[in-house]
């Protein structure tokens, strides 16, 4: 056998190996892929399907494998479970179903909250939010209804831009401005959400630490779901505005 036609035979023999290795941690891991996928669809609007954030899951899933680093300390599903939800929310960003308007809308409607807050020095209350917009509190509802229709319903979107969590952040490989930056976000955010109304708080503890749905939360509160939706995409309109210096989107 020639040189090539051994360099040719041991790539295959790589290639077959590697297939072999990433068939046994698909089929070992894929409950977990699963059971974060239906996780997020359980709190995304109907248009996000289980099977697309299965397979970007998977490519998560093989991306963990490839870059694990038992040294770090954190053991491989925790590693993995971070990069198999990245994975599935930048798929859910790179499809963003929203039109424009909506966004658009977003922007008016924090823009509104920001202006209300400097000039009160207190909460933004939704009839001189709708008024300042100059529409009716129904029609002020019906559009934080609609927002909160088409938005990804997680913290890392009340964020300063994907980059925040990329893949040199979780390796642990981010410069020191990076960390002290995400830090210092955070600590905004942490404060921005402690001074939100009452109820808005109480929406957002349950949704995100609780992890209860927009259903057990309207029936914990007695209230309907589509009012608790309301309530979350005001709070999220809310924080939009107070951290506004982040150039949040």
């Amino acid at each position: 056998m020639n040189g090539l036609a051994a360099y040719e035979e041991n790539k295959k023999a790589e290639i077959a190996v590697e297939l072999a290795t990433d068939s046994e941690i698909v089929a070992k891991h894929a409950p977990l892929v699963k059971r974060i996928a239906y996780h997020l669809v359980s709190r995304l609007p109907p248009s996000v399907l289980p099977d697309d954030l299965i397979q970007a899951g998977m490519i998560g899933l093989l991306e963990a494998a490839r870059k694990y680093d038992a040294t770090q300390g954190a053991s491989f599903e925790t590693y993995a479970g971070i990069r198999i939800r990245g994975a599935m929310l930048d798929e859910i960003r790179r499809s963003d179903w929203a039109p424009r308007s909506v966004h658009k809308k977003a922007r008016v409607v924090a823009e509104a909250v920001r202006k209300i807050e400097n000039q009160t020095g207190r909460d933004a209350r939704d009839h001189e939010v709708a008024e300042c917009l100059d529409m009716s509190l129904s029609e002020y509802h019906t559009m934080l209804q609609a927002a909160s229709g088409y938005r990804v319903m997680s913290f890392e979107d009340i964020g300063p831009g994907e980059d925040t969590y990329s893949d040199g952040m979780l390796d642990g490989n981010g410069s020191p401005l990076e960390g002290l930056q995400r830090d210092d976000f955070k600590k905004h955010l942490a404060d921005a959400v402690s001074g939100l109304p009452e109820r808005e708080r109480l929406v957002m503890a349950l949704y995100y630490s609780e992890e209860l749905n927009l259903r057990e939360i309207g029936e914990v509160l007695g209230v309907s779901e589509s009012r608790v939706c309301q309530i979350h995409s005001q709070a999220v309109i809310r924080l939009q505005a107070r951290m506004a210096d982040w150039n949040i989107t």
